[in-house]
């Protein structure tokens, strides 16, 4: 015997065995489509596996040899150069990115708009288009006529202004009342004051929304450390798992050891940043 109920959308939802059936082989195929690739990953780091024809979901004598072999083969050195760059490149964004939107929402300057259209016209834009002209300022840095090419430091200063960042901190700021302000100044606060003690702390959910998307942006960047790194001395773990890839002695399991480490900071991120994240995403989302 069946029975029916209506859906929020005005749908009829069968409760009955064929229905049953039908929602546990779809929920199945969405659980096998999206959490089976990252089963195999975890598994597969710790299983002796040489072909990957036999990734598997399933345990088979668990060991630690593919995270020493790795370790042989440097990436140790990778992870840390990726941890270098992911924290330097952070502070370097989140700086840029609190002092541009607070200049946009709260002053009025001429040029605004075109700087605004500017900063749009940057994430409309396929970073490939971006990499020759990078490459030509990074190996002659203007002003100072420094070369970045082959430094950590060539991966870190392309990743200071991040439209996005700046995007999210300006419509938040825009959202502080200006009455907090007025009654600052009032009181004799100066503007540095009003930015660090009223408007900052206000702004806590956006920091975690730009910090968590940041961290992730950075640290997947693949094509960055591709143009700049000359040597294998300043890879990052991203560009290193391509050379663990095509290294012929290098077995999948060592490549999905090394994979594991890659993906564990992201997600530890996230978790630690988990409640500031949706305080964020919720608060843009009843703005909008």
């Amino acid at each position: 015997m069946s029975a029916a109920t209506e859906t929020a959308l005005g749908l009829t939802e069968s409760k009955g065995a064929v229905a049953k059936a039908v929602k546990f082989v779809v929920y199945a195929g969405l659980f096998v489509v999206f959490a089976g690739p990252l089963l195999a990953l975890l598994v597969s780091s710790f299983n002796h596996v040489s072909d990957p024809t036999q990734l598997s979901i399933v345990p088979k004598s668990p060991t630690l040899d593919n995270f020493r072999i790795a370790f042989d083969h440097g990436v140790l050195k990778y992870l840390f150069n990726s941890f270098f760059v992911v924290g330097f490149g952070l502070l370097l964004q989140v700086a840029v990115s609190v002092l541009a939107g607070y200049a946009l929402a709260r002053k009025i300057f001429p040029g605004m708009t075109l700087v605004m259209v500017a900063i749009l016209a940057t994430m409309m834009l396929p970073e490939e288009i971006l990499a020759l002209p990078l490459t030509l300022v990074l190996a002659d840095l203007p002003l100072v006529h420094l070369n970045l090419m082959g430094t950590l430091a060539g991966m870190i200063v392309p990743l200071g202004a991040w439209a996005f960042s700046i995007l999210v901190m300006t419509e938040f700021m825009k959202d502080v009342p200006k009455e907090l302000e007025e009654a600052a100044r009032i009181d004799g606060a100066g503007e540095f004051r009003i930015f660090a003690q009223i408007i900052l702390p206000l702004c806590k959910p956006a920091l975690g929304v730009i910090g968590v998307f940041g961290f992730t942006m950075i640290w997947d960047q693949y094509l960055l450390p591709l143009l700049v790194a000359t040597n294998s001395d300043s890879y990052t773990l991203p560009l290193a798992l391509r050379t663990l890839r095509i290294d012929p002695v290098v077995t999948p399991g060592v490549v999905m050891a090394a994979s594991l480490l890659a993906l564990l900071p992201s997600v530890m991120v996230f978790l630690f940043f988990q409640r500031s994240f949706a305080r964020g995403l919720t608060a843009g989302a009843l703005k909008g």
